[in-house]
């Protein structure tokens, strides 16, 4: 296993991913609308499409989730790519270019190689264990503001917040950050990882919307995971923080 070519080769995907959802942007496409009422637009399916295709080629013996396409099994080897191919689709279709697309690999269990596009701002932020978190080329790092009174917050649904139960979290961060800021979908943990805020909360998440986080978190010097301080991809919620401001936040979603 040679974990420099597995992150060329998911930088490479993701941006050529990206730019296939820049055909589709701020030119009226029409979504249709899953069972759960989210959209998903040809923009989507063009991109985990071209994705999919890509691994099958190159590995087509691992494993592929994907949020359009569901799962396919591997052949026996502990590789699954977890493909999100427009992260803020709602964004996407108000022409909002805070939307990204997302790909994770996980190995044995772990993710290792993960990259996250922003087509519409063409920020690249990529990451694999022991070499570096990478924003446009530069290495990227968290913050280092400890205070949480001095810590900017982002979030994509307030609403959220009361639906699963985190309200009374959510109202303790909230009263005791210096700002809060709606900076949401996949957008706010890029805003964490490159230092430009300190913490970012979901209390919803599928695994899809995880995919890349774990790797680019640790290697930026952050932390990704669980609302009780787990680190990784699979505990249907997301926190991302500077390890600086980590304790700070848990005290305050245990109250």
């Amino acid at each position: 296993m040679e974990l420099q070519s597995l992150f060329n080769f998911t930088t490479e995907m993701a941006y050529r991913a990206g730019r296939i959802t820049l055909g589709y942007f701020n030119v009226g496409v029409r979504p249709d609308y899953k069972a759960d009422d989210t959209p998903v637009t040809a923009a989507d399916r063009a991109s985990e499409q071209f994705i999919r295709g890509e691994i099958e080629k190159k590995y087509p013996g691992h494993a592929i989730l994907g949020e359009e396409f569901g799962e396919t099994a591997g052949e026996g080897v502990p590789f699954r790519w977890i493909i999100d191919p427009i992260d803020g689709t709602k964004s996407f279709l108000r022409g909002v270019p805070l939307y990204g697309v997302l790909i994770g690999l996980e190995i044995e269990g772990r993710i290792r190689v993960g990259a996250a596009y922003f087509p519409g701002t063409d920020e690249m932020l990529c990451a694999a264990d022991g070499l570096g978190c990478w924003w446009n080329g530069r290495r990227a790092h968290v913050s280092e503001i400890a205070n949480i009174e001095k810590a900017y917050v982002c979030f994509t649904n307030v609403r959220n917040m009361g639906k699963y139960g985190r309200t009374a979290a959510w109202e303790r961060i909230n009263a005791a950050a210096y700002a809060t800021r709606g900076w949401s979908d996949a957008y706010g943990y890029l805003a964490v990882a490159t230092g430009r805020a300190e913490v970012m909360l979901d209390p919803i998440l599928s695994i899809w919307d995880c995919g890349p986080f774990p790797v680019i978190f640790r290697e930026a010097g952050g932390f990704f995971g669980s609302w009780d301080g787990r680190e990784g991809h699979t505990y249907k919620e997301g926190l991302a923080c500077n390890a600086a401001i980590k304790d700070a936040v848990l005290e305050l979603i245990n109250g």
